[in-house]
């Protein structure tokens, strides 16, 4: 069934290019959970959102210092990647020192910086603002430079089963250009361009609370960033902050998180400014009409 919905999806790629295809998901008895997009009974309608957000919130953070003339407003960025910030402050009552317009910054790795010092109008009185701070990782100013990615694993010949603008999930701007490829769980995932990790997740079993599963984030020389998702539980092998060059062994591929079977996601990814989007890119060789092994094809 997997296969037959998986080649639905191919063969509507192209007649559909704005729409996304309707999935249900059910539980059965035992308890596995299957996604499909024939509605048998008690299943769901499958919202597919747009949630590959990784956990940053307290790696990036605004802080108040409180001192005899006001507060200073520091940002500091515990990420091993720059993030671009914009603090924006609302409802202002007896404050000097605030900027009439947002104030934008794209903070290094593992650094802080002073964004703002407030003072009070009147000394006698307390100081109301509500700071709004926003960030996306990446510096936007940096432009991406050609390259052809080498295939992001050791095996095969694996077949690429959804790709860019696909119904079921590759519909949103962080996944748009992502290619999904199936694939056994436990096949080697290898770094497919040199760069930094700055973020991993490696303790998700089965269909766990973050969509994108078990996953390896890298940052790489020129700002993108190629994410490798769905890993199987305790298998990532590298850690935050550690280079890492072509052809490493980050992981091995599973099937956690929001998917239909065991596959790996790929995606090349930038900050467009304040927003972290997925950007069209090319494997060195093509993987599109090689025969699938993991879910019984061709």
């Amino acid at each position: 069934m997997l296969g037959r919905f998986l080649l639905l999806l191919g063969l509507l790629a192209p007649a559909l290019p704005a729409m996304a295809l309707t999935v249900y998901k059910y539980t059965d008895a035992n308890g596995v959970v299957t996604y499909s997009d024939q509605a048998v009974p008690g299943a769901q309608v499958f919202s597919f959102s747009d949630r590959m957000v990784e956990r940053t919130d307290s790696q990036v953070k605004l802080e108040t210092r409180k001192h005899a003339g006001g507060e200073t407003l520091m940002v500091r960025n515990d990420l091993y990647a720059p993030v671009d910030v914009e603090l924006k402050l609302e409802g202002l009552s007896n404050v000097v020192g605030a900027p009439e317009r947002p104030i934008r910054w794209v903070l290094p790795p593992r650094s802080q910086i002073r964004l703002a010092t407030l003072a009070p109008r009147d000394a006698g009185q307390p100081m109301r603002y509500q700071p709004r701070l926003r960030y996306a990782l990446g510096d936007p100013r940096l432009e991406p430079s050609f390259y052809r990615y080498p295939l992001p694993w050791r095996g095969g010949p694996f077949r690429q089963t959804q790709g860019a603008n696909g119904k079921y999930s590759h519909f949103t701007p962080k996944g748009r250009y992502a290619v999904d490829i199936a694939m056994p769980e436990g096949t080697p995932i290898i770094a497919a361009r040199a760069g930094v990790v700055v973020k991993v997740e490696n303790d998700q079993t089965g269909r766990g609370d973050n969509p994108s599963g078990n996953f390896v984030r890298i940052l790489h020389d020129d700002g993108t960033m190629g994410v490798y998702l769905h890993l199987m539980k305790g298998s990532v092998a590298v850690r935050e902050g550690q280079r890492v060059e072509v052809g490493a062994h980050l992981a091995r591929s599973g099937n956690t998180g929001n998917s239909t079977g065991p596959h790996l996601h790929f995606v090349v990814q930038r900050n467009v400014g304040l927003a972290v989007e997925s950007i069209p890119f090319e494997f060195a060789q093509p993987v599109n009409r090689l025969p699938n092994f993991a879910v019984g094809g061709d």
